[in-house]
């Protein structure tokens, strides 16, 4: 074989390796597909409508009990449940109390919060700080304690002893009950429903934190066993963006 012949298929082999080893980096790297970034999560905080107001406090048949309709005109606008932008500062999924303004909110993803308004019994205001929500109740029984009972002794026959009031539309602890801890310990703070509409932006006489029976029962779907809780007493200094 001439030194030509050779000198072309060195040249012809030189170059098929080349291609060879190419086409083989092309297959074992592969483009690299960019993981898309999570979407922030954003919910619209728009007026809430006479249309959507209505449907919302209508009557509701809940658990074998009907929950009659709220005439929400006659209650501070305020009052009503509605997304806010949230003020607390705080992670979402926290349920904040102020009781200074009787509000409630559950802090959402993305910078806006749920608001309730609440009515505020001397209970309500015997406790502040954070705990969890250690036990929630569909239809309670209502239990007085003793010293709520050393106020009015007609109470006692709903005593913890006489196994307190049956559920129902007139339980004071309406349709839903959720009760706070704090180091393990039961505070007696409660948040729960309520049949007097007419509590809600109010300090009452009794109880705890009490929010309309149809939206105890929203607060109840939002809010999962051993949430964190943060209750205020003093005005709370509202967050800066």
């Amino acid at each position: 074989m001439s030194e030509n012949s050779l000198s072309r298929r060195a040249f012809l082999m030189a170059s098929i390796s080349t291609t060879a080893a190419l086409a083989g980096c092309a297959t074992t790297t592969p483009p690299v597909d960019r993981v898309p970034l999570p979407e922030k999560v954003s919910r619209p905080v728009v007026p809430v409508t006479d249309e959507e107001l209505a449907a919302r406090y209508a009557a509701v048949e809940d658990g074998g009990h009907l929950i009659p309709a709220i005439p929400y005109k006659k209650i501070d606008p305020k009052y009503y449940r509605q997304r806010v932008d949230d003020p607390t500062g705080e992670p979402a999924g926290t349920v904040v109390v102020d009781t200074a303004t009787r509000f409630l909110y559950v802090v959402e993803p993305g910078g806006s919060a749920m608001r309730y308004g609440v009515g505020i019994g001397r209970e309500g205001f015997a406790w502040q700080g954070e705990g969890i929500i250690h036990w929630r109740q569909p239809w309670p029984r209502w239990k007085v304690p003793a010293d709520m009972i050393a106020r009015n002794p007609h109470l006692e026959k709903y005593s913890v002893e006489n196994g307190g009031m049956a559920p129902g539309i007139n339980n004071p602890l309406g349709a839903r009950a959720l009760y706070i801890f704090q180091n393990g310990k039961d505070t007696l703070y409660r948040l729960h429903g309520s049949p007097e509409w007419q509590s809600i932006g109010k300090a009452t006489s009794s109880g705890c934190v009490r929010l309309i029976n149809q939206d105890v029962l929203d607060l109840y779907r939002r809010v999962p066993y051993h949430a964190r809780i943060v209750v205020h007493q003093a005005p709370m200094v509202v967050a800066k963006a």
